[in-house]
């Protein structure tokens, strides 16, 4: 081996070295994933001189067969590269899983359909992007600009950066999903604030009656919201809802929900007449896909009369002193689902022993570890055998029966639940 050999080995050595020492530096303070790339590619295309670079990561949401190539950043002025060229290089590199090097690319056989004087790709170096053995993405530089094109020290160098900058990639991947969730996690405490805030700190104290409420929310935040509205000394009303959705829009529906029926309550004392002009305010503020249905009472305490409208939720219980039972039916469709809508009502009158039970659907629908669904005939079992209990020790004892029931089985829907009985 001559000395000639030997030098131009050195000096490719620390070429390798330069290359790779700067793309530790740029990439040391980095986290942001798209800054890490545009660091890589900025490297690669100063070092290796050419036009444009690309990293094409494969879509971590997809099946290992249905991997699909995203372009996350170029250093160029030229147009992006062509979809139907990435989707041919992305699959070579899956399928082949090692370094590309083609400096004829409009000649070579491995890819079709490339317009001369259309496409702005005449020359190609790819390496995988690799960790721990599993493809990640792919690292590409374009149209080297020395006359000779690519060689096989060019290869070898993007091959070390490549080997190199995976895990650098994988790893700001990963920060960046780190970072999602704990956006998301800080987003459902702030909905699960404003939902419990929402929600009544005490019972009403009327004479003759006992009534109590409780909610329990799910770890991924939905909208169940329950209320007792003071209108006079002898009415209140007493209502529970289900918003649609899950986390912040659910939590933020159920505060405008909150303050349309309590501006609403104070203006009429027509149940159904109230439920009719809250679904035209949120029929008219919100957006068509979310909506809302509602139980909305209004309770005289002077002459043991509940006037009720129901909007699509689930018909409460009537459980008179003898255990039969009547569904609370009588009202209309889902909040906010159409404007000009008009909300029946009804009433019936309270005898002593007599229990009304507002629910969610979180409670009937509940599910243990066979898929079983808790259900109505379980929850009217344990309210008509318990129909003695006080208002809170009845809504406990459902609540333990459900949690007996699912088991360990996570808790997938807020479940909520009032209970007014006639003294």
């Amino acid at each position: 081996m001559n000395d000639t050999t030997e030098i131009q080995k050195l000096k490719l050595a620390v070429k390798e070295l330069s290359v790779l020492n700067d793309i530790a530096t740029a990439v040391s303070t980095a986290h942001d994933l798209n800054q890490v790339i545009e660091l890589i590619i900025h490297e690669c295309v100063n070092h290796l001189n050419v036009e444009q670079g690309a990293i094409m990561l494969l879509d971590q949401t997809e099946t290992d067969d249905q991997f699909h190539t995203i372009v996350r950043e170029i250093e160029t002025d030229t147009d992006i590269v062509p979809y139907h060229f990435g989707v041919q290089l992305s699959g070579w590199m899956i399928k082949n899983q090692k370094p590309l090097l083609i400096n004829d690319i409009l000649n070579d056989d491995r890819f079709t359909n490339l317009s001369d004087g259309e496409f702005p790709i005449y020359s190609i170096l790819s390496a995988p992007l690799k960790t721990k053995g599993k493809l990640i993405g792919v690292l590409n530089v374009f149209n080297k600009m020395d006359e000779d094109g690519f060689t096989l020290d060019d290869q070898r160098i993007l091959s070390i950066i490549a080997a190199q900058s995976a895990q650098v990639v994988e790893n700001a991947r990963l920060y960046g999903e780190e970072q999602s969730l704990k956006k998301i996690e800080e987003e459902l405490n702030f909905a699960t604030e404003i939902q419990t805030n929402l929600l009544p700190s005490s019972n009403p104290q009327l004479d003759g009656f006992n009534i109590a409420g409780k909610s329990i929310p799910a770890k991924e935040v939905g909208g169940d919201y329950y209320d007792f509205i003071t209108i006079d000394e002898n009415n209140s009303v007493i209502c529970l809802g289900d918003i649609s959705g899950k986390g912040m829009p659910a939590a933020m529906l159920m505060a405008n929900l909150q303050a349309t029926l309590r501006g609403q309550a104070l203006f009429t004392s027509s149940a159904g007449e109230c439920l009719t002009r809250a679904n035209k305010l949120l029929y008219r503020s919100t957006d068509l896909q979310m909506h809302a249905t509602l139980f909305y009472g209004i309770l005289d305490s002077s002459k043991d009369i509940f006037h009720f409208s129901n909007a699509g939720h689930n018909p409460p219980f009537l459980i008179d002193s003898d255990k039969k039972v009547t569904r609370l039916t009588k009202g209309g469709t889902v909040l906010g689902f159409m404007e000009d809508y008009q909300f029946e009502e009804d009433l019936i009158k309270l005898n002593t022993g007599d229990t009304v039970i507002i629910y969610s659907d979180g409670i009937t629908e509940a599910l243990n570890k066979q898929n079983e669904e808790f259900g109505e005939d379980r929850l009217l079992t344990i309210l008509t055998e318990n129909m003695k209990s006080t208002a809170d020790t009845l809504i406990e004892k459902v609540f333990n029966a459900i949690k007996t029931f699912v088991n360990d089985v996570p808790q997938s829907d807020d479940i909520t639940i009032v209970v007014i009985k006639k003294n």
